[in-house]
């Protein structure tokens, strides 16, 4: 009974808080007016109109304005070159101002004429930037050019409103586009030609996308106390102040102004930042491990998400998912995975499928990354045959979707999953995938890296153009006031002439600046790309040696002879052990690669005694210490020799290693062998062989041209036939000293 009366409670405080929020709006009307000067009657544009209970506005090109409010409400006028006026409403009728010394005499037509195209230059301004803000989620080139045409009718009028709008429409479009320093570089101009609590909230949150938290909270901290912001903005300060808090790791903080936040929210019924605020406050108790807390705000957003959207309720269950994996708990995480796969499928395609695919997509909800998700809950807890289905059918969204990221990572993890079952074939296959799939994401990784060169070029050269726009601007602007105050010529044309230099010597210091960290910055891309590069490549060893190899153990034990199995396997794994050590090094000791390759050959003379015999020969006179070798560079060499030229060989053929010093600073070491030669070789393949794409020559000139390009031509390889009949191959390689 209790619970039934606080139920009926609830209804009925609901139906009188609904009933006096619709006497409230029905009470409204819609208040028209006009800002003039008082002397001209010239229109004021740009002026602030505002109700003291929040809502506000701006008049246009025309002076005119229209606002929202109730009789009783005070209306607030306001402008940098008005004093403020109260006007108190008590009708709808329209409310016209009129401002005392403003716009000067009227006794010329000349001046009338300067009005008018006064009011042309600002509809042309209004119009290029509404053109500006359209395109500036599709096209970044065309939106940054309609901001520059919308600054050059502002040339001859100096104002200073509509300029630091544009600015501030740029810097808008250039954080919508991720380019975070160019933002900041544009809301800071747009701050210095006007002061807007708009602008400033714009500044703090570009600076939390950029990781710069610590003057993101010293440029929003002082607007917590301003009291003439909608609440809209108010919640988004809380937002953003929690933010950064959160990044910096002051938890506390972060809670209480998300609470702040989502109190405003709640009051002013701001859906979308409910759950946003709630999701994020339980982001923050996670963080502390406070699970029941979490849980609760987790909770929260879901409930609210299903009032908005199903593609938003989607969303909030997969953060919800991924709290649950944080947190072990894979049961709940799988069913609550499902879920949203089904929810997903019964979304229209538009809504599901992701603008951007390949290299730079976004983090998007996707039936292959949920699929993905799924699998590694049921691999972490050993469910490897309930993870396969989901794996494989991730992997084949993903391909259907152009989707790289994932169908690289899927496809490893179906390799890994094969292989702890022992199933190497299918292992085997999936790991060939996956090296297909890492090689077109590393091409596309190129393309990607030249069009980003190419549009910051683009880009680069609108700033310019804008740049220049606002110097026209500002020359304009100081050529007006010099001839408004004939009298301080002198001293006003020193004071200009030095900023305009002082403004200059900034602009080129910028651009040198600019200019710097371009180049340091492509060059630190190129050398990660390249070490991602050889890092895939020196992943990339064939594995068939070490089947053959275990095969030879096989062989040794059902022959009963353990002791040659058990030396076989001790020496392969000394060579397997160094092998690893040296996979996350791109130049290791001579000395040691010889050492590696000596095991190697011993290793497959032991496999193929009757078909080779070896001989490793060093220049006593070599430095050995003095040189450096990519790790396993000559092996795949030493593997075709023997493989492909000495084990077809009808008789006993000889294989010749020598290592001999060309120059003080230069090495050569030559592979021989008396095999079939390459020709001969060629045409035992087998149809399937041809068929085959070897990767290991190509990974290996791939290793040698970027560890050229990244050493500066360290490496040279030449293969040749060892006799005139095309029997035999030399291999000769070529190294410089570091």
């Amino acid at each position: 009974m209790i619970h039934k009366a606080y139920i009926v409670l609830l209804v009925l405080m609901a139906s009188l808080s609904s009933l006096a929020q619709v006497g409230n709006v029905q009470g409204q009307m819609e208040i028209k007016g006009s800002v003039k000067g008082k002397e001209n009657y010239v229109p004021i544009s740009g002026v602030q109109v505002s109700i003291d209970k929040g809502a506000y506005t701006r008049t246009n090109a025309l002076g005119e304005f229209t606002i929202k409010a109730s009789i009783g409400d005070m209306l607030i006028i306001e402008g940098p070159e008005l004093e403020t006026v109260r006007y108190r409403i008590k009708s709808d009728e329209d409310v016209d101002v009129l401002v005392e010394g403003y716009g000067g005499s009227t006794s010329s037509r000349k001046q009338k004429r300067e009005v008018s195209s006064s009011r042309n230059n600002l509809m042309d301004h209004q119009r290029f930037l509404d053109s500006a803000n359209f395109y500036k989620k599709k096209d970044l080139e065309k939106s940054i050019d309609f901001i520059a045409r919308s600054m050059e009718p502002l040339g001859s009028i100096g104002n200073k409103r509509e300029f630091s709008s544009s600015l501030r429409t740029l810097g808008e479009i250039y954080m919508y586009h991720k380019q975070y320093d160019l933002a900041i570089t544009n809301f800071k101009d747009a701050l210095t030609a006007l002061t807007s609590n708009k602008t400033k909230l714009l500044l703090g949150k570009v600076y939390v996308l950029n990781g710069d938290h610590e003057s993101a909270i010293s440029i929003l901290e002082p607007l917590v106390v301003e009291k003439n912001m909608v609440p809209y903005q108010r919640v988004e300060l809380f937002e953003t102040l929690g933010d950064a808090n959160k990044e910096l790791s002051n938890l506390k903080q972060a809670q209480d102004y998300y609470q702040q936040g989502l109190l405003i929210a709640k009051k002013n019924q701001i859906s979308p930042k409910e759950i946003d605020l709630s999701s994020k406050i339980a982001d923050a108790f996670a963080s502390e491990n406070r699970v029941i807390e979490a849980e609760g705000f987790y909770q929260n957003s879901l409930n609210l998400s299903k009032q908005v959207a199903p593609e938003r309720l989607i969303q909030e269950s997969e953060k919800v998912a991924d709290f649950y994996n944080q947190k072990n708990r894979y049961d709940d995480e799988i069913q609550l995975r499902k879920k949203n796969l089904d929810e997903l499928e019964q979304l229209p395609k538009s809504n599901v499928s992701s603008n951007e695919k390949g290299v730079s997509a976004r983090d998007t909800i996707t039936s292959q990354r949920i699929n993905y998700k799924i699998a590694n809950a049921y691999i972490a807890q050993d469910k490897l045959d309930e993870a396969i289905p989901y794996l494989e059918k991730s992997i084949v969204e993903a391909d259907r979707d152009d989707d790289l990221i994932v169908q690289k990572d899927a496809t490893r993890k179906l390799s890994e999953v094969y292989r702890y079952k022992g199933d190497y074939t299918k292992a085997l296959e999936s790991y060939q995938d996956y090296v297909a799939v890492v090689d077109s994401l590393y091409v596309r990784k190129e393309q990607e890296i030249s069009r980003a060169a190419r549009f910051n070029r683009e880009i680069a050269n609108t700033q310019n153009r804008i740049s220049s726009l606002e110097q026209e601007r500002e020359l304009s602007q100081s050529k007006y006031s010099l001839a408004v105050t004939e009298q301080q010529l002198y001293e006003e044309t020193s004071k200009r002439q030095k900023w305009i230099i002082y403004s200059l010597i900034f602009g080129i210091a910028l651009m040198a600046l600019t200019a710097f960290l371009y180049y340091r910055s492509n060059k630190q891309q190129k050398l990660a790309n390249n070490l991602l590069a050889l890092k895939s490549l020196r992943t990339q060893m064939n594995p068939h040696f070490i089947f053959n190899a275990l095969n030879s153990v096989n062989n040794y034990i059902a022959k009963s002879d353990e002791r040659s199995a058990n030396r076989f396997l001790s020496e392969f794994s000394v060579l397997m052990r160094s092998v690893l050590e040296n996979s996350e090094e791109d130049f290791i000791p001579l000395a040691k690669e010889l050492e590696l390759l000596e095991l190697y050959v011993k290793l497959e003379h032991s496999r193929f005694s009757d078909k080779f015999d070896y001989e490793i020969e060093v220049d006593d006179k070599i430095d050995i210490a003095a040189f450096q070798i990519p790790p396993m560079l000559l092996q795949p060499y030493i593997e075709n020799a023997i493989w492909h030229g000495l084990r077809y060989k009808e008789e006993k053929g000889f294989l010749k290693i020598k290592v001999r010093q060309v120059t003080n600073d230069l090495l050569e070491i030559c592979i021989e062998d008396n095999g079939i030669g390459r020709k001969k070789s060629a045409a035992l393949k087998t149809t399937n062989q041809k068929k085959q794409k070897s990767k290991g020559m190509g990974n290996i000139q791939k290793r040698i041209q970027i560890l050229n390009d990244m050493y500066k031509n360290r490496v040279d390889v030449s293969i040749s036939d060892l006799n005139n009949d095309r029997t035999g191959t030399m291999v000769s390689l070529k190294l410089k000293k570091q």
